[in-house]
């Protein structure tokens, strides 16, 4: 068996000092780290729905005038036809968007990573203190 180290009271407080700020510098770290990769995520996400906006948006038109064009052949009124397709494009664009807006939400973009280790970290912390 070693021999047991007796240690001040001074250099323990020193030491536990030197680990505490050891510990919120590695924290603060994660947590940057996690806050940029969201970040990246969320610009990544809105930078391809530009992109796809802008790409689909000339096709659409001419789909839809394509397909209003078909229901007038079929033998619906012109203003008839425009509103079903009109309405239908309406209606796909919203849940789209409504998806959309939903991966953008905070909770999305949440560091939980970091959030959970302070939180382990303070259940050790309150444990050694006991």
């Amino acid at each position: 068996m070693g021999v047991q180290e007796h240690r001040t009271v001074p250099e323990l407080f020193t030491d536990l000092i030197s680990q505490m700020t050891s510990l919120f510098r590695t924290e603060t770290r994660l947590a940057r780290a996690e806050i940029n990769e969201k970040i990246t995520q969320a610009g990544s996400g809105v930078g391809m729905i530009a992109a796809g906006a802008v790409l689909l948006i000339p096709a659409l038109v001419i789909l839809l005038q394509a397909a209003a064009v078909a229901l007038t052949d079929q033998g619906f009124q012109p203003y008839a036809a425009a509103l079903i397709v009109g309405g239908a494009a309406f209606a796909v664009g919203l849940v789209v968007a409504l998806v959309g807006i939903n991966q953008l939400k905070m909770k999305n973009l949440t560091p939980n990573k970091t959030i959970e280790q302070l939180q382990s970290d303070a259940a050790f912390a309150r444990n050694q203190v006991r």
